[in-house]
């Protein structure tokens, strides 16, 4: 059920891999941020099945292609700036182009890192992994969804992307609720306009809805490679109006990947909202949303600037 306690992604990431680990398959690397990436737990039960590869970002992916190409089932963990932004040769050539079985996972990113300023917060890493081929990227909404999100992704043969994030958000979804990699979810159905986003970020969409006469379309687009095509169309060819919500810059991310897909099979009316192509600050994840714009009052002005 939801639950209106606070929780992270990360969080539910941790949560997870003390479960997956039951699958002696699974392992787990970190590059010396155990803690920021919730691996204790996990490295608790499976000592022996944790590699700590230091600031070596590098070497952690080709450490991680090595363990996939022998059979496990390696997560490779840290900052979103780090992963992928600091070692993408090594994602593109070892990872990408063997389609290793290797999970990269990137727990603080976009604006929601908060209080760890620009040099932190990654805003750019959706649009750097997204035109790499055979790559999957996984955005969850909250803390439960990210536990499925994870188990999926285990589950799931070739490269996957978590991006999760450090600031912690009420959930969105049940426990009971179904995940399924490539398949949006319609968190409200509406009329006049659909609103996609993925991420904690969706929770600005819902304070946004709330002070609208009427019930838009709300789609939590959690797999933003590959995006699932047949679930937008079919709500913008009745909204016919799309706004895109996202904490990453508005350049590349899943906008990006929306409009494209618009502008071949349905074009229509549409707005990204999402960093205006610079950087980030410290404060709190709310109080950044507020002062470049992804905030629910600049998503209500957009939403009421469309549909007019």
């Amino acid at each position: 059920m939801k639950t209106k306690q606070k929780q992270s992604t990360r969080s539910g990431f941790g949560q997870a891999m003390a479960e997956l680990g039951r699958n002696k398959k699974v392992v787990a690397l970190s590059a010396d941020l155990i803690d920021s990436n919730k691996l204790n737990a996990f490295i608790d039960k499976y000592p022996q099945r944790f590699f700590q590869a230091g600031v070596a970002e590098q070497n952690m992916v080709s450490m991680a292609t090595g363990l996939a190409l022998e059979g496990k089932i390696p997560f490779a963990c840290s900052f979103g700036v780090f992963v992928p932004m600091r070692c993408l040769d090594q994602i593109r050539v070892s990872v990408c182009y063997n389609q290793a079985n290797v999970k990269l996972v990137a727990t603080h990113c976009g604006l929601a890192t908060g209080e760890d300023g620009a040099t932190h917060q990654a805003l750019e890493d959706v649009a750097a992994l997204r035109s790499l081929p055979g790559i999957t990227i996984i955005e969850p909404c909250d803390y439960n969804q990210t536990i499925k999100a994870t188990k999926a992704a285990a589950k799931l043969k070739g490269p996957v992307y978590l991006r999760l994030h450090r600031a912690k958000f009420e959930d969105l979804t049940r426990k009971t609720s179904s995940f399924q990699i490539g398949k949006a979810q319609v968190l409200q159905k509406g009329q006049k306009i659909t609103i996609i986003g993925s991420g904690p970020i969706i929770t600005e969409v819902f304070k946004a809805a709330k002070e609208l006469k009427f019930k838009p379309e709300i789609i939590n687009c959690h797999t933003i490679k590959p995006l699932d095509s047949e679930t937008i169309l079919k709500s913008v060819k009745k909204t016919r109006k799309v706004l895109v919500v996202q904490d990453h810059q508005v350049i590349g991310g899943l906008g990006s990947a929306v409009t494209e897909l618009l502008s071949e099979k349905y074009p229509v009316k549409c707005k990204i909202i999402g960093m205006p192509d610079q950087f980030g600050e410290s404060g709190k994840p709310t109080e950044l949303w507020h002062k470049y714009g992804l905030d629910s009052r600049n998503i209500l002005k957009e939403i009421k600037s469309l549909i007019k």
